[in-house]
């Protein structure tokens, strides 16, 4: 029976003396190319010879085309990392609308003063801020609370501050705060005092809307009230100008419904929404009634008269009360409080 081409490279390729060496002159054939016809297939050790430098031929191509393909892919790889960090660099380059939002969104060396503070997560602080130019605003003060923080001996209450802030929204993010001076520090009744005039700017003014000349006197009011100076007189007149400023305010000297002018000798009530009218009589117990004087003189900030103090004291304590819609605040609770001790 004749032997295949396929099993004849079997035999041949199992015999260790059939294998050609390295270097031999024997001609190359490829032994997966079906033979030609009328040419007799190389059998024995010629065939051996020619199908295995073959196979290493083949292998050594196949070497080069997969190292050839492994660095292009690699070239690959690393051209698409280089378009993807470009890629992100561009994205990360802000608009020039946008720069310049941001840049309107940045306020600096603003004055302020700190009317209240209250934690924020671990570290920080949420502050309530009465500025210049932009009313009373709140800060996010990072990392506040830390021991070494630089912010953390700044950020107090009744001292003069030059403000940095980030931000267009309800809750900005502080940036820089200096303490400017030039007020002594509150101390005993002045300091109550203090607290109450805070609670006041907090219950009364509202988020983004400056008050210059309200501004300007409470720094007035904090220097009269660290000087000594009694603090009845000084919190009257406070109160007249916040309502006025704040938009709830009427004169004093002259009657809004009749149009005519307070007489010092008459007797009148202050009607919360319509202002001066003399009293009848008809009014509710809890309106206090007072004397044309005392109403001449608020208008004017004279409280040298005992009457006059006494008087306007109730007055505004009973204007501040409807304001506020009947809720009481925390710092004259607590000064009622002491004065029964």
């Amino acid at each position: 029976m004749a032997t295949s081409e396929l099993d004849t490279a079997r035999e041949e390729i199992a015999t260790p003396e059939a294998v050609t060496p390295a270097g031999s002159n024997a001609p190359v054939a490829d032994a997966t190319r079906a033979p030609r016809a009328g040419v007799p297939e190389a059998t024995g050790a010629a065939g051996a010879s020619r199908a295995r430098p073959a196979r290493q031929a083949r292998s050594a191509r196949t070497r080069v085309v997969d190292d050839e393909a492994s660095e292009a892919f690699q070239q690959a790889e690393a051209n698409t990392d280089t378009v993807k960090r470009e890629t992100k660099r561009v994205r990360r380059a802000p608009s020039p609308a946008r720069a310049a939002e941001r840049e309107q969104s940045r306020v600096t060396e603003q004055p302020g003063f700190v009317l209240h503070s209250y934690p924020y997560r671990e570290t920080s602080l949420i502050i309530d801020v009465l500025t210049r130019d932009h009313g009373r605003i709140a800060l996010v003060a990072k990392g506040a609370k830390r021991p070494h923080s630089a912010l953390r001996g700044v950020l107090q209450t009744f001292q003069p501050l030059s403000l940095a802030w980030l931000g267009k929204g309800e809750l900005r993010t502080l940036t820089k705060a200096e303490w400017v001076g030039g007020l002594r520090p509150l101390e005993g009744d002045a300091l109550l005092s203090g607290f109450y005039l805070n609670e006041l700017l907090v219950k009364f003014c509202a988020r983004d809307d400056p008050h210059d000349k309200l501004f300007q006197h409470y720094l007035t009011t904090l220097h009269h009230l660290a000087h000594g100076e009694p603090a009845g007189v000084i919190l009257r007149a406070f109160e007249r100008v916040l309502l006025r400023e704040t938009g709830y305010a009427v004169a004093f000297d002259r009657c809004t419904q009749a149009r005519s002018k307070v007489v010092p000798e008459r007797r009148y009530v202050f009607h919360p929404d319509w202002g001066v009218r003399p009293a009848r009589g008809d009014e509710p117990s809890d309106w206090p009634v007072v004397i044309g004087q005392t109403l001449l003189d608020m208008e004017q900030d004279d409280y040298s008269r005992a009457q006059t103090v006494q008087q306007s004291k109730l007055l505004m304590r009973f204007l501040l009360n409807h304001h506020l819609g009947g809720v009481p605040l925390n710092t004259r609770q607590i000064l009622l409080d002491l004065q029964k001790l």
